[in-house]
């Protein structure tokens, strides 16, 4: 990380920043460096384990997603877009098509021509006469006998109280109010005036002094400690993190003097040359050995396995009663080593082979 840049305005210093500066500056830089260290440990082992754990582990778990999870998942996926395909054809079939069949040609036609009809000429015949004979007593006479009874409840009801509210309630309202204008709000003013000014002197006099004269230094002070404590962090944050660069430097260069080359020069100078003995001094010719051995006892047990084998078949046809052969079993070919690789070459019955031997190996 390179250190970071921050342009500030110059702004004018007084005796308080000057004051706290070094103080800050020093206790802020032993608090933040092994903090700074420590993070930087952190980031370091962080992008370590990212590099070696999470990330092939990522990539393990995003084949075994593309590979199995993602076709299954689309297996899933179909057969149950299938299954749920099915059963909307089948809901639909049971109970949305009878319904809509019975809907359709039997209450819809009963609700016409069994309901609809009766009921219209009903209306015509029956209700459209009455509510005309009903509409003639009302207007010949229900009308006057309303507006008759209106007149006598406007007459003993609502008169009165009229006569009332304009010659008694609306006199008493002026002279309440001109009472108010006159005596009541003066006196209200000069109450209100006096509780604002005690107010004032008791409560807001006091509050102003003390925000004027103690609160106001003291908060500049603060702020000016606040922010001398931020330029303190911020520089020291900067000075950590060139410390901590030039620790990881020292250290690494202290791994690969003191661990990684002394490993590399055994590996070179010592591991490699004993491996290379080991192969071609130790290994090989004792495969070549094993090889020759296990060929040489293959060749001599051969003839062992043939007579087994021939006894146990004269032992059987001696004890099952079968006509003996006269013939003379041939012993199985010796499988022989030549030049061009290995071939099946007929040998003469008691005449060992020939010894195995290449022109390289003669010369």
């Amino acid at each position: 990380m390179e250190p970071e840049k921050h342009e500030q305005p110059a702004e004018p210093e007084g005796c308080p920043a000057v004051a706290v500066r070094i103080p800050v500056r020093i206790a802020v830089l032993v608090l933040v460096v092994p903090v700074r260290m420590l993070w930087d440990v952190l980031a370091v082992c962080g992008r370590a384990l990212d590099r070696v754990l999470l990330r092939p582990v990522g990539r393990a778990f995003g084949w075994v997603y593309e590979t199995l999870l993602a076709p299954v998942g689309r297996g899933i996926a179909r057969l149950a877009g299938a299954v749920a395909t099915g059963a909307w054809w089948l809901c639909k079939a049971l109970f949305h098509w009878p319904w809509l069949a019975l809907w359709r040609y039997v209450v819809v036609p009963v609700a016409i021509y069994g309901v609809a009809v009766p009921l219209g000429r009903l209306y015509r015949t029956l209700l459209t006469p009455a509510g005309h004979g009903l509409a003639w007593v009302y207007a010949r006479m229900l009308t006057p006998l309303g507006r008759g009874v209106g007149l006598l409840l406007w007459a003993v009801l609502v008169r009165p109280w009229i006569a009332l509210y304009r010659w008694v309630l609306t006199p008493l309202g002026h002279g309440l109010a001109w009472l108010y204008a006159n005596a009541l709000a003066p006196a209200a003013r000069g109450v209100w005036t006096a509780v604002v000014w005690l107010a004032r002197m008791l409560l807001v006099a006091p509050v102003v002094f003390l925000c004027r004269w103690i609160l106001a230094p003291v908060g500049r002070f603060l702020a000016v400690v606040g922010r001398e404590i931020a330029d303190a962090v911020g520089m020291a944050w900067r000075a950590a993190g060139r410390l901590s660069r030039a620790v990881g430097r020292a250290l690494k260069w202290l791994a690969r003097n003191l661990l990684g080359r002394p490993a590399a020069w055994f590996h070179r100078s010592v591991c490699t040359p004993l491996g290379h003995f080991a192969r071609d001094r130790v290994w090989a010719p004792a495969r070549r050995a094993a090889v020759e051995v296990g060929r040489t006892a293959r060749g001599a047990l051969a003839p062992a396995r043939e007579t087994v084998r021939r006894a146990r078949r004269d032992a059987w046809r001696a004890l099952v009663g079968g006509p003996r052969e006269t013939r003379a079993v041939e012993p199985a070919p010796v499988r022989a080593r030549n030049l061009g690789g290995t071939q099946h070459i007929p040998t003469v019955p008691g005449v060992a082979p020939g010894p195995e031997t290449s022109l390289h190996k003669r010369g």
